[in-house]
């Protein structure tokens, strides 16, 4: 089934137009853009909003904030309209774009010391977690009859750190912007999912602190998830659930690479194109080697903790606003009627994670 067919009330309801490359006149704007303009507004109005209510409600995380926004915004009489229109091409921009900005600044939040400080028999671990999880998951999105795209998105969104893996994931593979954003839907609901329901059972399996944590770094999707799921028992869990979720975000590198080298060798290129003439992406792009680039910077130690600081909150920015973009292409409505199989498997992966990450915290830190 072609993944289009998915959710096929998923339309951009804008085109692009050709932009003239003659210069703009003195004073007058650049034609894109003035088309981008409205979105990337909308788009920074509705992250401050995400961050007031994050900072009113610390437990509410930012970034899932900014997707529930945007899919208000999507479903909303009056704003639905707006964001389908004249917002629509901004929003886009701030989905693929800035999304991109956001994993390169991502990579200054991996420290290769800290990593290495869990031990190996921790990484192993961690490692397995997420190969199992990705197979696993993709083999369930199939047997849900989720397209191969849809079902790659979702295990790579699952398996090792949210929207920011399905971004990267699907500029390798030159995946069409709207069928990314199911899978964004999808790997939110369920991390927010995890943020209620995974410290109720602290208790009833008798976990402590640092099991509970290394749990939720190696079974939450998202970073912010992570912080507001482990919070609730402490700074134990908190310091060991950061430190293994950060493991899993320092796969994204790899795990992209190989996506790449599959695309290529799967579409037969040659001189650099594939069978439909088009040039093929790099096996690496570049922003997932920026992401390399700033885990190397933060491990030297050479920057100072208020230069982390605002690359993180820059980070947070560029995230926000690109996670708004994709959930205010959402359609609550063509969800319910065509996404059943879809949350079915998100479920049922979502679950299979879980399972897979508190055997491996039960190693690590039991």
């Amino acid at each position: 089934m072609p993944a289009g067919s998915l959710f096929p009330g998923l339309i951009l309801h804008s085109r692009w137009v050709p932009v003239s490359r003659s210069q703009p006149a003195p004073g007058e704007s650049h034609p894109r853009a003035g088309r981008l303009l409205p979105g990337l507004a909308t788009a920074a109005m509705a992250l401050a909003a995400a961050f007031l209510v994050h900072w009113l409600v610390p437990v509410l995380p930012a970034m899932t904030l900014a997707v529930v926004l945007g899919v208000l915004a999507a479903n909303l009489p009056g704003a639905g309209a707006w964001t389908a229109g004249r917002a629509r091409p901004g929003l886009d921009f701030a989905g693929k774009h800035l999304m991109r900005g956001g994993i390169v600044l991502l990579g200054l939040k991996v420290s290769i010391m800290d990593v290495l400080g869990l031990g190996w028999l921790a990484l192993v671990l961690i490692t397995a977690v997420v190969v199992a999880g990705f197979g696993g998951t993709y083999l369930i999105a199939r047997l849900f009859r989720l397209s191969p795209v849809t079902s790659l998105l979702v295990a790579t969104g699952f398996s090792i750190c949210g929207a920011s893996a399905i971004g990267a994931v699907a500029a390798v593979r030159r995946i069409r912007h709207i069928d990314t954003v199911l899978p964004v839907a999808l790997v939110t609901l369920c991390g927010t999912l995890a943020i209620g329901v995974l410290p109720l059972l602290v208790h009833p399996l008798q976990l402590t602190a640092p099991v509970f944590g290394a749990w939720t770094g190696a079974s939450v999707h998202d970073v912010g998830q992570v912080v507001a799921t482990a919070q609730t028992a402490g700074t134990a869990a908190l310091g060991i659930a950061v430190v293994v979720k950060l493991t899993r975000v320092l796969l994204l590198a790899p795990v992209a690479a190989l996506a790449g080298t599959h695309h290529r060798f799967s579409a037969r290129p040659g001189n650099g194109t594939g069978t439909d003439g088009a040039k093929l992406p790099p096996v690496v792009p570049l922003f997932v080697l920026g992401f390399v680039a700033m885990v190397g910077l933060r491990s030297t130690g050479w920057l100072a903790e208020d230069w982390l600081e605002a690359g993180a909150m820059l980070q947070d920015v560029l995230l926000g606003a690109a996670l708004f973009g994709l959930g205010s292409a959402v359609r609550i409505r063509t969800l319910l009627l065509t996404g059943g199989r879809a949350l079915l498997a998100a479920l049922a992966s979502w679950l299979l994670i879980a399972v897979l990450g508190l055997a491996a915290a039960l190693l690590i830190a039991g």
